[in-house]
C-alpha cells in the first residue's frame, strides 16, 4: 500500500508564505499525478493544482501566481509554495497522487491526511 505524509501547515499573516511537503512511501511501482486539494469548513473539496509525471501543471486560478507545485520524483515528494497567502487560502490542504504499485497495476489514487493552513487578516 501507499501511505502520504504531509507537512508543512500552520498559521501565518495575510502575506505571508508557507511551503507544503507530501511524501509518499510504500510498493510504489511508478506515481504519475501528483496534486494538492483544499477543503475549507462548510466547503467542498477543491482542486488546487496538478503536476504530472512530464512536470505539466495547472492551478486553479484563484491561485494563479501566488502558488507553486513542485515534485521531487527521487523522493516520490511534491511540494505546494504558498506565497502572498490570503485570510480566503485558509483550509485543510490534502495531497492527492496518482500511483501503481507494479508494471502490471492500473493506476489507484491516494489521500494523504490534511495539513491545516490558517491565514490571519
Amino acid at each position: 500500500q501507499v501511505q502520504l505524509v504531509e507537512s508543512g501547515g500552520g498559521l501565518v499573516q495575510a502575506g505571508g508564505s508557507l511551503r507544503l511537503s507530501c511524501a509518499a512511501s510504500g510498493s510504489i511501482f511508478s506515481i504519475n499525478r501528483m496534486a494538492w486539494y483544499r477543503q475549507a469548513p462548510g466547503k467542498q473539496r477543491d482542486l488546487v493544482a496538478v503536476i504530472t509525471s512530464g512536470g505539466s501543471t495547472n492551478y486553479a486560478d484563484s491561485v494563479k501566481g501566488r502558488f507553486t507545485i513542485s515534485r521531487d520524483n527521487a523522493k516520490n515528494t511534491v511540494y505546494l509554495q504558498m506565497n502572498s497567502l490570503k485570510p480566503e487560502d485558509t483550509a485543510d490542504y490534502y495531497c492527492n497522487i496518482g500511483a501503481r504499485l507494479s508494471y502490471a497495476d492500473y493506476e489507484r489514487y491516494y489521500w494523504g491526511q490534511g495539513t491545516q493552513v490558517t491565514v490571519s487578516s
